[in-house]
């Protein structure tokens, strides 16, 4: 039985690809991938399978995928239902509210936010007790204030050299982002000791790792 891993790809593949290695894990295919988007391994029982942050976590809750190598901000967007299992603490970043210099956070008018997450921006400010209006942009969030569409954004940053870039400054700090291992409930249930034996091999690895910084 293979087990099937999806792991998001782009930035979050580049970054785990070494840590797998590293857990003795076989990734020949996946750094000569080409355009394939499913690898099966020959020597190994992992089945990987490419795709983006917000598919990984469709794939988890369809049970097509037993485990997933994902962004906490996609988790923490989708409402994932799934056990988080480990933080690869790889991908780190943070979400941040930001804005031009003219922002007052504190002005009583209803602000209108831009952001690629709109869940987790409704969760900020529901703590803080403020009704927006959240307008979701798939593309350069930071256009949306400069350009008059939002009053302030609400993104990633990992240096917050962009945000510099664009004269526009942090006001506030929301949850921080790392990449986790997430799996499948039914999957757990069903293939346990190859899930944690996997989980494990990585999480040795990610702790060699941290005592190394």
């Amino acid at each position: 039985m293979n087990l099937k891993i999806a792991l998001t790809k782009g930035r979050v593949e580049k970054q785990v690809i070494p840590l797998l290695e590293k857990a003795g894990i076989d990734c020949t295919q996946l750094r000569n991938k080409k355009r394939r988007l499913i690898f099966n391994s020959t020597s190994q029982p992992f089945e990987f399978i490419l795709a983006k942050g917000p598919d990984v976590t469709t794939f988890l809750e369809r049970g097509v995928v037993d485990i997933g190598i994902v962004g906490s901000d996609i988790l923490t967007e989708h409402r994932n239902s799934q056990y988080e299992l480990l933080d690869l603490q790889t991908g780190k970043c943070q979400f941040v509210l930001a804005s031009t210099n003219d922002f007052d956070p504190d002005e009583p008018k209803r602000k209108i936010i831009g952001t690629k997450y709109p869940n987790i921006t409704k969760d900020y400010f529901d703590t803080l007790g403020q009704d927006v209006e959240i307008i979701k942009i798939e593309g350069s969030v930071e256009l949306a204030p400069l350009i008059g569409l939002t009053d302030a954004i609400v993104d990633i940053t990992e240096t917050g050299t962009t945000l510099r870039e664009n004269n526009l400054k942090v006001f506030d700090y929301l949850n921080k982002v790392s990449t986790r291992v997430v799996v499948n409930r039914m999957a757990l249930k069903q293939h346990p000791q190859e899930i944690f034996e996997f989980v494990d091999q990585l999480k040795k690895v990610v702790t060699e790792e941290k005592a190394l910084s």
